[in-house]
C-alpha cells in the first residue's frame, strides 16, 4: 500500500519539523519525487517508516558486529588484551585500583603528617623573629623538607597487603 505525502504532511504525520524532513532526506530517507521550484517533495509514508525503523535499529546496535568473521575477530582481540594483562599483572607492570589507592592514601597521608609537623619545628626558630623575608625563607625551607621527605620515603605496601588478605 502506498501513502504518498508532502513535506510538510509527512511532518505532521512523523511528529517533527519540516527541517528535520530535509535532514533526514539528506541523511537517505527515500523519496517518490524529488521536489522543485513550483513542484512540492513526495515521500511513500510506508517506506519513510521502515527507513526511520532501520535508522533507529543501527543508531541503537552502534557498532556491533553482526558479522560472524568480525565476532570472532573481536572475541580473539578480547581474549588476547586479557593475557596480555594478566601478563602485565605477573611481571608487575600493573596493579590492582584497590592497591594503587591505598598506597596514595598512604603517601597523602606521609605529606599530611611531614607538612602538619613544619609549626612544631619552626616555632624555635621564629620565636620573636620581625623580619617577615626571615620568617617566609625559614617557612618555606620547612615545607620543602616536609615535602622531600615524604617524596623520598619509601611506601610498602607488600605486609599490609598480606594482612588484610589474612583477615578476608
Amino acid at each position: 500500500m502506498t501513502i504518498n505525502l508532502n513535506r510538510a504532511d509527512l511532518a505532521t504525520h512523523m511528529g517533527v519539523t519540516p527541517v528535520t524532513i530535509d535532514n533526514w532526506r539528506k541523511a537517505g530517507m527515500p523519496v517518490v519525487q524529488r521536489g522543485s521550484r513550483g513542484v512540492e517533495w513526495v515521500f511513500d509514508l510506508p517506506a519513510v517508516i521502515k527507513w526511520y525503523t532501520e535508522e533507529k535499529v543501527k543508531q541503537a546496535m552502534g557498532d556491533a558486529p553482526t558479522d560472524l568473521t568480525e565476532i570472532e575477530k573481536r572475541t580473539a582481540s578480547a581474549k588476547m588484551q586479557k593475557a596480555e594483562l594478566e601478563l602485565a599483572k605477573a611481571r608487575g607492570d600493573v596493579a590492582p585500583i584497590r592497591e594503587f589507592e591505598r598506597a596514595q592514601a598512604k603517601a597523602f597521608a606521609q605529606v599530611r603528617a611531614n607538612v602538619m609537623n613544619v609549626p612544631q619545628r619552626v616555632v624555635i626558630q621564629l620565636l620573636g623573629e620581625t623580619d617577615e623575608a626571615k620568617f617566609k625563607q625559614t617557612l618555606r625551607a620547612e615545607l620543602v623538607l616536609a615535602l622531600q621527605a615524604a617524596a623520598e620515603a619509601e611506601l610498602t605496601l607488600a605486609d599490609e597487603d598480606e594482612a588484610v588478605e589474612e583477615e578476608e
